[in-house]
């Protein structure tokens, strides 16, 4: 049986922070076409010019993907879809898909990835393929962004180890040497400071100077988050929610990322040269929830669009 849906307002980490309102500016947010229908208006939950991630699972046509990146692009939101390898049958599809985002939405940034599938439609089976084919150069794109993990992936490393995303990040890091466009690495959200802190520096040490977005989970349900988090392949800091779970007290009340936020922005504050550029999120509570406790925590870095007009 479901748990009730509880809800208490969203408060503000520290009134006025300094700190998170710089962290949190220029956030991104990720919404499928399915979730971006239920929103009336845009611009009425984010900042002018927000990048917005258009999640491609496995099935969605390409029609409604590329409405949606329209939609976002009309309410003058940079729009990033995601390009999903496994999920893509040949090049001529890819450079199909490429025509279709610019000349109906004008899209110029990608997150370029293997996708969740297990096994590919076609001929592509990681990120990697899809950027040697040379169609987003050509194509004029201004952004790539790949994926980051900062608690190991086993599908990717079966043994645990990160052996083999280590070896794909230092080819991503040699081509984007060899690419016009900006690139980062966003990550899959992760619910702890210490962990990505770790990985961050790691990275750093080991010449690789790509730009972090971490992925951080808006604001949902205790039992929404486990199972994302079990699902997705969430590693260390899932002790966090599973901590949480044992406390009877704080079961029934949504899970916030108060306590993630504050202590890496503190830790950037502290460390300009961190590696973590911006913040990316995954509103698994909704994205009206998301968006709402980031304008409660942003202050005027996280206003929206519609407040300036």
């Amino acid at each position: 049986m479901a748990l009730l849906n509880f809800k208490k307002p969203s408060a503000p980490v520290a009134p006025h922070s300094p700190q998170v309102e710089a962290f949190l500016q220029g956030y991104s947010i990720e919404v499928m076409p399915r979730t971006a229908e239920k929103v009336e208006d845009f611009r009425a939950l984010l900042p002018k010019g927000t990048r917005v991630y258009i999640a491609h699972i496995d099935g969605t046509e390409i029609d409604d993907m590329v409405a949606t990146a329209a939609r976002l692009a009309r309410d003058g939101f940079e729009v990033m879809p995601h390009f999903p390898a496994r999920s893509i049958k040949d090049k001529a599809t890819l450079g199909d898909w490429i025509a279709r985002y610019q000349g109906e939405a004008g899209v110029t940034s990608g997150l370029i990835l293997a996708g969740g599938i297990p096994q590919a439609h076609g001929e592509f089976e990681s990120s990697m393929q899809l950027l040697e084919t040379g169609l987003f150069d050509q194509a004029g794109f201004k952004r790539l962004h790949v994926a980051g993990h900062p608690e190991g992936n086993r599908d990717i490393d079966p043994d645990g180890s990160d052996a083999n995303v280590m070896k794909a990040l230092r080819w991503k890091q040699a081509f984007s040497a060899r690419t016009d466009a900006k690139m980062a690495l966003a990550t899959q959200f992760c619910f702890e400071a210490k962990p990505v802190i770790a990985w961050v520096n790691a990275l750093q040490a080991a010449g690789i100077e790509l730009p972090v977005h971490i992925g951080i989970a808006g604001p949902a349900k205790l039992q929404t988050l486990i199972k994302f988090a079990i699902a997705c392949g969430v590693g260390p800091s899932l002790s966090v929610l599973q901590k949480r779970a044992k406390d009877v007290s704080k079961l029934l009340l949504p899970f916030e990322p108060d306590e993630i936020i504050t202590e890496l922005a503190a830790h950037k504050a502290a460390n300009s040269d961190f590696g973590i550029e911006s913040v990316h999120f995954f509103p698994l509570g909704g994205i009206k929830t998301n968006a709402q406790w980031a304008i409660d925590h942003g202050g005027a870095s996280t206003r929206p669009a519609v407040e300036g007009v």
